[in-house]
């Protein structure tokens, strides 16, 4: 349940090592969840909307957003509801991590963790970017009297994670990892090893994402990056599909409660599911295209099941990276199919970023909650937007209905900007 960092044997089977190391590992298992997505404003409203094939996409109306070269977007469906200090005093991104750790710490039954032995990891892939933006404006236009004294811990990169941390009382450390848009699932990862190696029994682990405001639109769009199929909004995120052209910027939260399992038993919680492996690795190939091959991303496939001490053929369910990008869902499925082989038939794929739109920092953590969800009830949502699946994309993907699923583990999948490749293996819990 470790995060492996050496390949594990050729042909994918569990080895004398793993089953040692599974016996000596600390189990970690999800006691909470908490959202705040396009879909809904918390768990429930975010899976419901997702069953029903929803899309949280819309065309942006605001009159900032008229002279862009991408209109559409997802943003949150709910506004973050906080007291007046904390309005003023967060980022946006900060309030909406808030928001879905503070519904994942109350789906969890309210813990009471020693402070030295609870940790929070949230991870967000630009910080305060809209608190940046918006400051300098009110700079040049106001003058410096009128800059927000509370500038510098809005705008950076671990003021989600310092905000829980606060929020709930954390002292066995509060960290932040900052890798594009794995940030949401590499802060579970984190979690998941702090638990392992002792240095906690608690942690608020997630991701969390603002970015939807003119200059990221801008500089995604003029990396040709977004979609530009605006007619109608609902059909822009295509994962998968032949015609795909890109992603739809998002925004939104998904926070974990990982205890390890003897912890959580001691205090009666209820369990969703196991975490039960991590896979982490790089491409080292682009800054911000993935390795065509897939042969980065198929690592961190085999480190999470070598690391959970799977075979491929254990695996029933995939929540795919997949942004709808032309390269990025083509290297997936040959990451997959690399990683899975023959087994990966038989597996069950899908990709909620089809309704959700794709939120950078929050994207692993949400997906990583919705896969969690696709276990527990064994239903796998269908892929919004698929028509006509790309020639070369050898991959099960669910469209059109909601699929059923046997008993076993499912994988997350998450590729961010710079090369990072991270794999989420979760398994049902006894």
């Amino acid at each position: 349940m470790s995060i492996e960092t050496t390949d594990p044997t050729a042909n994918g089977r569990t080895t004398a090592r793993q089953a040692v190391g599974r016996q000596a590992a600390r189990q970690v298992v999800v006691t909470g969840l908490g959202a705040t997505t396009p879909l809904g404003g918390d768990v429930a409203s975010t899976w419901s909307g997702v069953l029903a094939g929803r899309s949280g996409i819309r065309r942006l109306d605001e009159p900032w957003a008229q002279s862009l070269p991408v209109r559409i977007a997802a943003p949150v469906a709910v506004e973050p509801q906080l007291g007046r200090v904390e309005a003023r005093t967060l980022d946006r991104g900060q309030r909406l991590a808030l928001v879905a750790a503070r519904e994942a710490w109350a789906d969890a039954g309210t813990p009471t963790p020693e402070p030295e032995r609870f940790a929070v990891v949230v991870g967000s892939g630009v910080g305060g970017l809209t608190t940046l933006l918006d400051q300098y404006d009110v700079f040049r236009e106001r003058g410096a009297r009128q800059v927000s004294p509370h500038l510098v811990p809005m705008l950076m990169p671990n003021g989600p994670a310092a905000a829980v941390g606060l929020a709930l009382g954390a002292r066995a450390g509060v960290h932040a990892p900052v890798s594009a848009c794995a940030s949401g699932a590499e802060a579970i990862a984190t979690a998941v090893d702090l638990i392992q190696a002792g240095r906690a029994d608690v942690a608020v682990a997630g991701g969390t994402e603002a970015a939807v405001h003119p200059l990221p639109l801008v500089g995604f769009a003029q990396m040709q990056a977004l979609s530009r199929r605006e007619d109608p909004p609902e059909s822009a995120s295509r994962p998968f599909d032949k015609v795909r052209d890109g992603f739809v910027l998002g925004e939104g939260a998904g926070m974990f409660v990982l205890e390890a399992a003897e912890h959580a038993r001691a205090r009666g919680a209820r369990v969703y599911t196991t975490v039960a492996g991590a896979g982490v690795s790089a491409d080292a190939y682009h800054v911000a295209a993935p390795d065509p091959t897939g042969a980065g991303a198929a690592r961190a496939v085999r480190r999470a099941l070598h690391a959970a001490g799977l075979d491929p053929a254990d695996v029933v369910h995939v929540n795919a990276h997949a942004s709808g990008t032309p390269a990025g869902d083509l290297a997936e499925s040959r990451a997959l199919r690399g990683a899975l082989g023959a087994a990966l038939d038989g597996v069950a794929v899908t990709s909620t970023k089809s309704m959700t739109g794709h939120l950078l920092g929050a994207a692993g953590a949400v997906e990583a909650l919705l896969c969690v969800l696709t276990l527990r009830e064994r239903t796998v949502p269908a892929t919004r937007n698929l028509e006509a699946i790309d020639d070369e994309i050898t991959l099960d993907v669910v469209t059109m209905d909601n699929r059923p699923i046997r008993t076993g583990a499912a994988l997350s999948t998450s590729f961010g900007f710079g090369g990072h490749d991270v794999c989420l293996a979760f398994t049902p819990w006894p």
